[in-house]
């Protein structure tokens, strides 16, 4: 498949849920494979200087009704996590982990942890809490765990965050196609607009 869709998220990320819920169907009417790029925000904003909108007074409330503006147009089920910000290198860790050792199960593991996150809001800040979802979804915790802490993994994760900087990366979700860089759950539209014009380029 020539055309890809590479999506850099964080799954503290409400932008990055909204864009996960939406992106896949985008990469599948196009024909193109989407390809998945864990990454640690944290480290992006502190490479880049840029910090979360939530944190800004005057615009933290405004994005939070907006998401949920998009949310619903979409049809995406979403609700505000009280425990907003949630620490996620130890599950950016797992996915990294996951992508590399077991990805027939990458899927099911961002699918759960999105879900506890920005569905079920959840405080996955709590190790206990954070070990509760994945037994429900059908995963080892204490392996998932002994999984994050191997040294491939943590390398793997920083050399997707690095990857991402390098490439002009700012924010979450931030996608891409070919080089055209979109950040943004609510540039999806362009996305679908790139993956039209690259097969048409293909094409002719």
């Amino acid at each position: 498949m020539s055309k890809t869709v590479d999506f850099y998220f964080d799954f503290g990320s409400p932008a990055s849920y909204i864009a996960y819920a939406r992106l896949p169907g985008v990469a599948a009417e196009a024909g193109a494979e989407l390809v998945w790029k864990p990454m640690l925000l944290g480290g992006v904003f502190q490479a880049t200087g840029n910090r979360s909108p939530v944190e800004v007074p005057a615009k933290g409330p405004y994005v939070l009704e907006d998401l949920k503006r998009w949310a619903q147009r979409h049809g995406v089920e979403f609700n505000h996590n009280p425990h907003f910000p949630i620490n996620t290198l130890l599950l950016m860790r797992g996915a990294a982990g996951l992508q590399m050792h077991e990805p027939a199960r990458f899927r099911d593991y961002v699918a759960a942890i999105f879900r506890a996150i920005w569905v079920d809001a959840l405080n996955m800040n709590d190790p206990a809490t954070v070990g509760a979802v994945l037994q429900r979804a059908g995963f080892d915790a204490p392996k998932i765990l002994a999984l994050t802490q191997q040294q491939d993994v943590k390398d793997r994760l920083r050399a997707l965050t690095d990857e991402a900087v390098a490439r002009g990366v700012f924010g979450a979700p931030t996608m891409f196609v070919g080089t055209q860089m979109f950040w943004g759950q609510d540039r999806l539209d362009f996305v679908r607009e790139a993956l039209v014009s690259n097969q048409e380029t293909t094409s002719s």
